[in-house]
């Protein structure tokens, strides 16, 4: 055991080295927890962190809070109407990202926060000028896809054959390169929600949509919650399909791991019971897609395929490949071997019933069924 902790001390030490300069500025020591809050509203979605500036951000479904990284808070973001997911920090241009959905009026964007603003408390989403969207024409086209062709949108529910792919709308959100590539310009990784539904077969893939964001600016508006806008580009610059089995709700938490440079990806499980269910998948970062075909299509199609990682659970029957772990809620990489975990709870202060998160420092591990561990 002491063989293994000096090896990983090792491999950690040569992943700092390899780190590029401006990884000096982010702090190496960090808190093994911090706290998120308790707040009424929704429960933690997604959490990101700036270490340079020493500020971490949590989505509440309905709120963004931002704290320090002893968990005082210092300002928060409210008035979402729609559903505020997944965030990850973009160090190129100090801003947070979220995905946020309005399933009732078929619209998906990116949230962007510009979070130097973010100074005070209960900061309106439309009003204080602190947020900006850009809306995803790919995922809208197919969210509202009429698969069954009787000319009628199903809306939002699992129990139809509507919804391509069996897209709910869109979760996961992160920053990392190219698929099948280390470096090189980073780009906004984005992943469908799926609906779970064991009745259908095209539901078993995880569908990811990648963007070069850097002439976005042109794209972004106000948020307006009773008139939608549909500022956006035309197409993704890549559409990507994983099997996993079908999950309920997709990707939660997507994040790229620098350390090991594949992507990670935490989900509720899925209930067919032909699959295995994991709640944690990871993407091998080093291979290219390949053309393939998208099995279960109601036609034949074919499409830009990703491998699982061949590490940790192994199902034979379905060759999928995973682990079980957490992560759903919010999850972090440091890209040197540590993580933030998001852990979700309840309290009840007042009479009023609150959500509360901790972002729990973890460290790699590989094992297992799960491959972290708590830092304590």
């Amino acid at each position: 055991m002491r063989v293994a902790h000096i090896l990983f001390a090792a491999l950690t030490a040569s992943v700092l080295l390899a780190l590029p300069a401006h990884a000096a500025d982010r702090p190496s020591r960090l808190p093994t927890e911090v706290y998120g809050g308790a707040w009424p509203a929704g429960h933690v979605q997604g959490i990101a962190i700036d270490q340079r500036k020493g500020y971490m951000y949590f989505s509440f479904t309905n709120l963004l809070v931002k704290t320090d990284l002893a968990g005082k808070p210092i300002g928060s973001v409210t008035g979402f109407t729609g559903h505020l997911g997944d965030l990850d920090f973009n160090s190129r241009d100090g801003r947070v990202y979220g995905s946020l959905e309005y399933k009732a009026a078929k619209s998906f964007y990116i949230a962007i926060f510009d979070v130097d603003r973010i100074t005070s408390l209960d900061m309106n989403a439309e009003t204080s000028d602190v947020v900006t969207a850009v809306y995803l024409k790919d995922v809208v086209d197919d969210y509202s896809a009429d698969m069954n062709g009787d000319g009628v949108f199903d809306g939002d529910t699992a129990a139809t054959q509507d919804h391509r792919y069996g897209c709910s709308g869109i979760d996961g959100v992160a920053f990392g390169p190219a698929f099948g590539k280390r470096g090189g310009v980073d780009k906004l990784t984005v992943a469908y929600g799926i609906y779970a539904n064991a009745d259908r077969q095209d539901n078993d893939y995880q569908v990811i949509l990648q963007y070069d964001i850097r002439q976005w600016r042109k794209y972004e508006r106000p948020l307006t919650q009773t008139a939608p806008h549909t500022s956006g580009p035309d197409k993704s610059d890549g559409k990507y399909f994983v099997r996993t089995g079908n999950t309920t709700y997709g990707v939660q938490n997507l994040e790229y791991d620098g350390f090991t440079g594949n992507w990670f990806m935490a989900a509720y499980k899925g209930i067919k019971p032909t699959f295995p269910n994991y709640s944690f998948f990871m993407i091998d970062g080093s291979k290219r897609p390949v053309q393939g075909a998208i099995e279960g299509q109601p036609q034949p199609e074919q499409g830009a395929t990703l491998s699982l990682v061949r590490r940790g659970l192994h199902d034979a029957a379905t060759d999928v490949w995973g682990w079980e772990f957490g992560g759903q809620y919010g999850l972090v990489s440091l890209d040197d071997g540590r993580y933030y975990v998001s852990q979700q709870g309840t309290v009840v202060e007042d009479g009023v019933t609150k959500q509360t998160a901790r972002a729990q420092l973890h460290r790699w591990t590989g094992q297992t069924p799960a491959p972290f561990e708590r830092v304590q």
